[in-house]
């Protein structure tokens, strides 16, 4: 069955989108997927032809996707804040037929048809094209979406329908969700969490979705609080910033009972803090745009489990580490390559992906320790960010840490540290702290650089590239002997 297919199944309900102060049923978002769906096909977009859209989060990009599937295309999903450069390159690789936008949007410049949801929905299609795909089943492309990153060319990610909808069942299974449960989403929706939270689970599910088309922390406790929300997934930034809200009350947020965190930036130390302050069940989870939270935690697994390890895979998924200490996955929720099929043939090997990420792998549990790019190496040491970012984070002071390389003449590279401490935070107090939780001398950041938040990415992840550009700009600091 194709995506279209399982989400036509769904249970119905009158208040399927929350987008922007509009609800929109079951039934509106049917009607506009028929007319999109429709309209593409009268346009001859035949089975297989890419569509690419770049839309704002919101009930368009939702029947943007689906209308997609229900006309046999694949979608292709471009983040709505892409800078022109990123969306030539993108669009370079994907080739459509055609790209659907905001009205008012200028040409994509491609030379296919630039087309908007208003044309699309105002088309005559009362006489369907006899080229009407029927459903394509799970074995072809479902989505295209390109990986973020701070430098270098998008990697334009396939995944077919049954990649996807596998996914679907199994995270629905493992978070424990049912149509009664409501999802804040304020993830794009060209990124696989908000594809997989935003558009696949309420869809298939017939569970409330609440979508925010810019994150907010003042706006998201009124979503939580009005609409019941019970179940959100995001970065450590993203709930740090709603706990240090100055409209902040634990009794606004007593609808959710569990949030999910994925990054090698969660540590123990914020997943007990925003259980505490947030009064939920919270759990590290892990995967990427070609392996979809391939590792996470059922919502019945010990607690200790959830917060100090990033989670389990669930067979037939598998994870090995290698000689290098870098993780490898294998299942059914694999996407089926890159777009650059030498990329391809780079990271996906025999029917396992290669992450990138450094990991230790214990009983099944795994822990992200980092990626390969972001080891430290001081005078031969490899230090992992994610372990500095731990123990700094497991400081009271301490709000948010991300730690980086600095160069160093004397060492080759050093452990700099950003930090959100609003009471202050220090280098003699930090090398206090490094050495009562008894971590390695080395491990020890020798450059603290306090500041108001964290830059991130349009993942949610730490920018740690800006970081870096931050400290060249910046004066040395003369590190402790």
């Amino acid at each position: 069955m194709s995506l279209d297919g399982l989400l036509a199944s769904a249970p119905a309900r009158d208040d399927l989108v929350v987008d922007n102060g509009g609800r929109f049923s079951s039934a509106e978002v049917e009607r506009r997927v028929q007319a999109v769906g429709a309209a593409l096909t009268a346009r001859d977009v035949a089975l297989g032809d890419r569509v690419a859209f770049r839309l704002p989060v919101g009930v368009d990009s939702v029947v943007a996707y689906r209308a997609c599937w229900r006309a046999g295309a694949v979608a292709v999903a471009l983040h709505p804040a892409s800078g022109a450069d990123t969306l030539k390159q993108a669009l370079d690789q994907a080739q459509p037929v055609a790209t659907i936008v905001e009205q008012g949007s200028p040409p994509t410049g491609t030379g296919a048809p630039t087309l908007t949801m208003d044309s699309l929905t105002s088309t005559d299609t009362s006489a369907p094209s006899s080229s009407q795909t029927a459903d394509p089943g799970d074995d072809f492309d479902a989505v295209v979406m390109f990986t973020s990153g701070s430098t270098g060319l998008p990697k334009g990610v396939v995944h077919a329908h049954r990649s996807l909808a596998y996914k679907v069942g199994q995270l629905a299974e493992a978070h424990g969700l049912t149509a009664d449960d409501c999802a804040l989403v304020p993830s794009p929706l060209a990124h696989v969490a908000g594809l997989l939270h935003g558009v696949l689970m309420p869809g298939a599910l017939g569970m409330k979705t609440v979508l925010m088309r810019r994150w907010d922390p003042e706006e998201a406790l009124g979503l939580i609080e009005r609409e019941s929300v019970t179940y959100m997934v995001g970065p450590p930034t993203l709930f740090a910033s709603l706990m240090d809200c100055d409209r902040f009350d634990a009794a606004r947020t007593a609808s959710l009972r569990m949030i999910s965190c994925g990054g090698a930036s969660v540590t123990p130390a914020f997943c007990r803090r925003a259980g505490e302050t947030l009064g939920v069940t919270v759990k590290r989870s892990y995967g990427s745009t070609e392996a979809p939270t391939v590792a996470t935690s059922r919502f019945d697994d010990p607690p200790d489990r959830m917060v100090e390890t990033d989670g389990r895979a669930f067979e037939p998924a598998r994870l090995a580490v290698d000689a290098r200490g870098e993780l490898w996955v294998s299942g059914p929720e694999l996407a089926r390559g890159y777009l650059d099929a030498r990329a391809t043939a780079e990271a996906f090997v025999d029917g396992w992906f290669r992450t990138g990420d450094l990991a230790v792998l214990e009983d099944g549990w795994v822990t992200i320790t980092g990626r390969l790019g972001d080891r430290i190496i001081r005078s031969g040491e490899n230090i992992s960010a994610a372990e500095v970012e731990q123990h700094l984070e497991a400081h009271p002071a301490v709000l948010q840490a991300a730690a980086v390389a600095e160069p160093c003449e004397r060492l080759g590279e050093r452990v700099a540290a950003f930090v959100v401490a609003p009471g202050g935070f220090d280098l003699e107090a930090c090398r206090s702290w490094f050495a009562q939780r008894g971590a390695a001398r080395y491990t020890t950041p020798e450059r603290i650089e306090v500041v108001a938040e964290l830059p991130v990415l349009p993942s949610g992840k730490v920018d740690r590239k800006q970081l870096q550009a931050t400290l060249a700009r910046r004066p040395p600091q003369e590190p402790p002997q």
